[in-house]
């Protein structure tokens, strides 16, 4: 009996721990590789979240509009890991962002890299491809 138990209560903690894995995605199930996005524009929030970051940029579409866009990063520690800081993107910042645009058309994507007016080139860390930098 003790046994049974014992098995039991292991299976439900294997179970809880992989419930936060049932909600994540790889890139080919939202982004498109077809659809690179290459945008100037103004960062208007930076969501420095698990699982993955989000940058918030203002961009002013080709009829003069201001559009705002989502753009996903890598996570926390991985962008640590490129250099990215919390700082590294005050609001009002203009910058360029590479990536590709999610699947359903809509004003989100997935960031590669982060340039500045400087010429500093942040990686963003997340799942698009060469978001971790060039090939060592």
């Amino acid at each position: 009996m003790r046994t049974k138990l014992t098995i039991v209560l292991a299976s439900a903690g294997l179970l809880l721990a992989a419930w936060p894995l049932r909600a994540h995605h790889s890139f080919a199930a939202e982004f498109d590789v077809h659809r690179p996005i290459k945008m100037r524009g103004t960062v208007t929030r930076l969501g420095w979240i698990n699982p993955h970051s989000w940058i918030y940029i203002d961009v002013k579409g080709p009829d003069g509009k201001i559009v705002n866009w989502m753009i996903e990063g890598g996570s926390p520690n991985a962008l640590l890991r490129l250099g990215f800081t919390k700082d590294a993107l005050p609001v009002g910042s203009e910058i360029v962002v590479e990536g590709f645009q999610a699947k359903d058309g809509s004003n989100r994507g997935v960031g590669q890299s982060v340039s500045f007016a400087d010429g500093r080139k942040l990686f963003l860390g997340g799942s698009a491809p060469g978001a971790n930098g060039p090939e060592k």
